[in-house]
């Protein structure tokens, strides 16, 4: 993992480097928006990376984040600890590798991306021993609605 971490002081321009670089990444290369001291976040940057994805993650303040996931137009009912982008989607949250690939591998029509809202224990990078919830990866469109892509028990 790459961790580009520089003493930005405009957030404008925080934002706008996080989402320029994740436009002009090579394929397939998933830029992570997360806070510095987020464990949880780096657990799923390692997640994704032992499953082949190369990641570049952008520490920046809870308000770049939030600002993040505004200018994305992610609902706040699906959001999370951090915002990735991937080939042109939004990847909020603990999604799985698994989830990502099929997206990548299927491109449904109007999507715009996935999301495991909240912070479900035994999610990609929030692993506690034998204790899971049960969790959705869901689907969104363009229009924001949403359909569930996987379910885990």
């Amino acid at each position: 993992m790459r961790l580009l971490t520089r003493g930005l002081t405009a957030l404008t321009f925080a934002i706008a480097l996080f989402l320029h670089n994740a436009n002009a990444m090579e394929a397939g290369t998933v830029t992570v928006a997360k806070t510095p001291s987020c464990g949880c976040c780096t657990a799923w940057i390692e997640h994704l990376e032992e499953n082949g994805f190369d990641v570049v993650a952008y520490d920046m303040t809870h308000e770049a984040l939030d600002n993040v996931k505004r200018d994305l137009n992610i609902d706040p009912a699906l959001v999370s600890c951090h915002t990735a982008m991937v080939d042109g989607y939004f990847i909020e949250g603990h999604v799985p590798a698994s989830d990502i690939t099929r997206l990548l591998e299927e491109r449904p029509a109007g999507a715009r991306g996935l999301s495991v809202p909240g912070m479900p224990i035994g999610s990609p990078g929030m692993e506690m021993g034998d204790q899971r919830d049960p969790f959705q990866t869901l689907l969104v469109h363009q229009d924001n609605q949403t359909e569930v892509f996987s379910s885990y028990d």
